[in-house]
């Protein structure tokens, strides 16, 4: 009998999407890149999306923690002229 808790075979228990190239999907996983067919993320799956597998989910609320992270890291938003001229 297959646990309930554990994710399709061959599948991260929880993942990043990082991009879209045709019809699979590349994923960051514990720091590690996998390629996956894109027809196994939910529907509604699109760049920086964490996917919880056991589930078959987006995790919205794991996403937007990523997010903010990443905006934190980036740190405020650039002010003045970017004229190269």
């Amino acid at each position: 009998m297959s646990d309930p808790q554990a994710p399709p075979a061959g599948l991260p228990a929880r993942a990043t999407v990082d991009r879209f190239e045709e019809d699979q999907a590349v994923l960051f996983v514990d720091g590690a890149q996998q390629t996956v067919e894109r027809r196994l993320l939910p529907a509604d799956a699109r760049e920086g999306d964490v996917i919880d597998f056991v589930r078959g989910v987006v995790d919205r609320e794991a996403t937007e923690a990523s997010r903010a992270r990443q905006r934190a890291l980036r740190g405020p938003p650039r002010t003045g002229s970017f004229d190269l001229d």
